[in-house]
């Protein structure tokens, strides 16, 4: 009886997942890089897992311009390409096609952060209305931890060169830095709690890619068992929850406005949570999934830039000229962060030839549409636009596949392109933060605390690989792209002077 129920189960389990796939049988006219029958497409989809830049590539180079889609373990990917399509994309509106949707469901956010989250994404708009506006202001203390970082986990002298394993360290700095502006001293320096900020980020990121070998039906019973929302809750009420107590005693005592109210963004989501009747646990949340957009995505971008720099020491003395030219007008400020041309083209160089992720510009189908190519999409659809594809395509980019560092700020010179090509700036060829109204919300932030990240480090110190010239290679996990977290970086404390 017991074996009975047992296959029932089984059998079930199996018609969901073939219900579930057939239910994008309208994609039938898209082409596919892989298999596209109903369960074979499976094939593909365990060969996106270590071939998806080979796949994105191969859709294309024979699609350029059009739509092709590749089977994902738990859905099927529709991907558009060419400047015409992604401005299509871009431009749908948000009932036709949500941006929220499509991050939630990327990151199975009801699973690692809870429904509440999910349901009321309050963060995105905190980053967008206050850290971006206050990035003037906070500059200091950003400018302040990162000193203080570096010096804690470089400590790096001038008569020999220290190896140092640059992403953890990096994860460990960007998390301090970010932490400085998220809840303030003395929690941003707290070890136990940037262990915890630091781990729920690496966890999210496994839960999710876990979460992706089964179908949506299957998820909510997958997501009850390794659920990570709960631990990192629990966690993350331990050493935030007594300081959000005290301010919400704060604001019952005094007032919204008491005088010395502080201003971080564990402030502006408190005021903004209890604005919506939302308590210590959910707050928590809210500032665990900042740490989590903040850490992965700068500690990744911050190592690959300086792995293009190890890799090509003679760029510093260009760097550390322009830094200093600057600095010395304008101090460390936001201003002079917006100075650094040179120091701007670099990272964004970095951006382009590497990204986070092989995929961008991520929208959900919520309707069904139907592009001007006569494409159609059914609803429930992800749609995405294939980023490193775009980014090494000659026609896009000269010589895309050579870093060339001052590649933008040359650009910026032309008369007329001052602001197209900066850091931050997005375009239908230029999508490692999205495009249009979705762009990262927090890419200015970023921006200022990654520029300052370099700027720092060029000007104190000296690097390169112990194989100097060679750089590793990025490591792909199906469309995710991380540098080499096993790759060592040489410092010393920078030895020429002015």
């Amino acid at each position: 009886m017991a074996d009975s129920a047992l296959y029932t189960y089984i059998l079930a389990a199996l018609v969901a997942i073939l219900l579930y796939r057939w239910r994008f049988v309208n994609l039938y006219d898209i082409p596919t890089i892989g298999p596209s029958v109903p369960f074979l497409s499976y094939i593909g989809a365990i060969r996106l897992l270590s071939h998806a830049k080979d796949m994105l590539q191969e859709g294309y180079q024979k699609h350029k311009g059009g739509i092709f889609k590749i089977a994902m373990l738990d859905r099927w990917l529709v991907v558009v390409s060419g400047p015409k399509l992604v401005e299509e994309l871009r431009k749908l509106p948000d009932e036709q096609v949500s941006f929220l949707e499509a991050a939630q469901d990327l990151v199975q956010m009801k699973y690692t952060f809870g429904h509440e989250v999910h349901d009321d994404p309050i963060h995105v708009e905190i980053i967008r209305a206050h850290l971006t506006r206050h990035i003037a202001s906070i500059f200091p203390d950003v400018r302040d931890e990162i000193v203080s970082a570096f010096n804690d986990h470089i400590p790096a002298t001038s008569d020999q060169w220290m190896p140092v394993s640059v992403l953890p360290v990096m994860q460990n700095i960007v998390a301090r830095v970010s932490n400085r502006v998220f809840v303030g001293l003395p929690m941003c320096r707290h070890e136990e709690y940037l262990r915890l900020a630091i781990t729920h980020t690496m966890t999210v990121a496994r839960t999710r890619n876990l979460l992706t070998w089964f179908p949506e039906p299957l998820k909510p019973i997958i997501g009850f068992f390794v659920n990570e929302s709960r631990r990192g809750l629990k966690h993350g009420k331990a050493y935030l929850g007594p300081t959000i107590q005290d301010r919400l005693n704060k604001m019952r005592d005094f007032g919204a406005d008491w005088s010395d109210k502080p201003d971080d963004m564990l402030q502006w989501t408190i005021d903004l949570a209890t604005d919506k009747g939302k308590g210590i646990g959910q707050i928590v949340q809210y500032v665990l999934l900042t740490n989590f957009a903040a850490i992965h995505t700068s500690s990744n971008s911050f190592t690959q830039a300086l792995y293009h720099l190890a890799a090509n020491p003679e760029y510093i003395k260009p760097l550390r000229e322009e830094v200093d030219t600057v600095i010395k007008e304008e101090g460390w400020t936001k201003v002079a962060m917006q100075k650094l041309k040179k120091l701007d083209s670099f990272m964004r160089e970095s951006q382009r030839m590497n990204g986070i992720n092989g995929i961008s510009l991520m929208r959900k189908a919520m309707k069904d549409i139907r592009f001007s190519n006569g494409l159609f999409i059914p609803a429930g659809t992800m749609i995405v636009a294939p980023a490193v594809a775009m980014h090494m395509d000659d026609e896009n980019y000269t010589n895309a596949d050579v870093f060339d560092p001052w590649r933008f700020s040359d650009l910026r010179g032309e008369e007329g392109e001052i602001t197209k090509h900066q850091f931050v700036s997005t375009s239908v060829d230029y999508i490692a933060f999205g495009h249009g109204k979705h762009a990262c919300p927090g890419r200015f932030f970023a921006a200022n605390e990654l520029k300052a990240m370099l700027a720092h480090t060029v000007m104190n110190y000296d690097v390169k690989f112990e194989n100097e010239g060679v750089r590793p290679p990025n490591v792909w996990f199906a469309t995710t792209v991380s540098p080499d977290p096993t790759a060592k970086v040489l410092f010393r404390k920078r030895q020429d002077c002015f």
